[in-house]
């Protein structure tokens, strides 16, 4: 209830991962189940089973959807892709005997994969203003947690590295995921993820060309001291749940109350999100629960902030999996503009200036 209100029907669509590996393959996903890895606690099964890099028949699928509905000033329903910038060079680690940690980039990634052609349509989705990507961090991986494991050759980080692969339920003694990049395992690694954020940011703007705006913690943990950085980068907005669970090192964490608009020290405004569609968890009707999301957003006066992640429009691994993650966000995109046809769709970072030029209705 608290926080920023407005009594226009605005609707973001953010999904969270575009740019991360993840699972290359499932025949990888075979060889490290059988190695005992744990690759299906919690919510992680989907993932491992479906996510990994948007192929072009995926992005294809994703944008017909977007550019077949209008909102009522016409335009077409807009993606903010949250994406990262880089993912791990393992060759590159391997050769330095695990002493030093390197990255690669988007474009090396992809044309790795041989899936050149699949960033390309990135950018036309740029250009068509149907999916303009925002920061998620430089790779989806905590490196200083990751590379101690390597350094101290535990046995299942250093099976999944011989497979390209970092993202499985890891075992850590403060329960640092690899996952969760900006999780902290030590107070110390603060200036580590300083430089990453640094590197990252200035990664996304020679890719893109433009500045990220907004940024979403990967997997949420994030040490508060490092909104400063991200600050004098340029960055005004950054996601948030509305309870925060500060990460201070060493197990230790904080509980921070935020709200829509509400503003930390730098200047910063936060956005929570309140709408969920993640159709590739099973078992429930992702359509009808997030209009009733979208419902009482509006019925309260606040934006529909939907969260969603890649893997529902993924089929590389899965073919099935794209087709009813796409035909489900579809019959969304429908249902939202036939039950609110004066609905308007933004990015984040248009939501984002939007509240900051109305401040009145906080």
């Amino acid at each position: 209830m608290p926080g920023w209100r407005t009594r226009r029907k605005i609707v973001i669509v953010e999904s969270d991962d575009w740019g991360s590996v993840r699972m290359p393959s499932l025949n990888i996903l075979a060889k490290l189940k059988s190695s005992g890895l744990d690759m299906e606690s919690g919510d992680s099964a989907r993932y491992n089973q479906n996510d990994t890099l948007a192929s072009v028949a995926d992005l294809s699928a994703l944008f017909d959807v977007l550019l077949s509905v209008k909102d009522s000033n016409g335009r077409p329903l807009v993606f903010t892709p949250v994406s990262l910038t880089a993912n791990p060079d393992f060759e590159k680690i391997r050769e330095s005997g695990f002493s030093r940690y390197f990255f690669e980039t988007l474009p090396a990634t992809f044309d790795r994969f041989g899936l050149s052609n699949a960033l390309e349509l990135w950018k036309e989705g740029i250009d068509k203003g149907i999916f303009i990507p925002q920061f998620h961090g430089r790779e989806h991986l905590n490196v200083a947690a990751w590379m101690r494991a390597l350094q101290e050759n535990d046995r299942e980080t250093r099976q999944a590295f011989d497979l390209g692969v970092w993202g499985y339920t890891n075992k850590n003694r403060f329960n640092v995921m690899y996952q969760a990049a900006f999780d902290l395992e030590l107070a110390s690694d603060l200036e580590s993820q300083s430089e990453i954020l640094s590197s990252g940011l200035d990664l996304f703007q020679q890719q893109w060309g433009f500045k990220a705006s907004y940024f979403v913690p990967p997997n949420g943990p994030l040490n508060n001291s490092l909104e400063n950085v991200i600050a004098r980068k340029g960055l005004s907005y950054i996601s948030s749940p509305k309870i925060q669970i500060e990460p201070l090192g060493g197990g230790v964490t904080k509980r921070n109350f935020r709200w829509l608009g509400k503003k930390n020290k730098w200047g910063q405004s936060y956005i929570t999100r309140n709408c969920f569609f993640e159709p590739s968890i099973p078992g429930t009707d992702w359509v009808g629960s997030c209009l009733r999301d979208i419902s009482i957003a509006f019925r309260w006066q606040k934006p529909a902030v939907i969260s969603t992640h890649r893997v529902n429009f993924i089929g590389g691994l899965n073919e099935s999996n794209r087709k009813n993650g796409v035909e489900a966000f579809h019959r969304l995109a429908r249902q939202i503009i036939s039950r609110w046809p004066e609905v308007e769709f933004m990015t984040s970072t248009e939501l984002g200036r939007l509240m900051d030029s109305d401040r009145t209705t906080e």
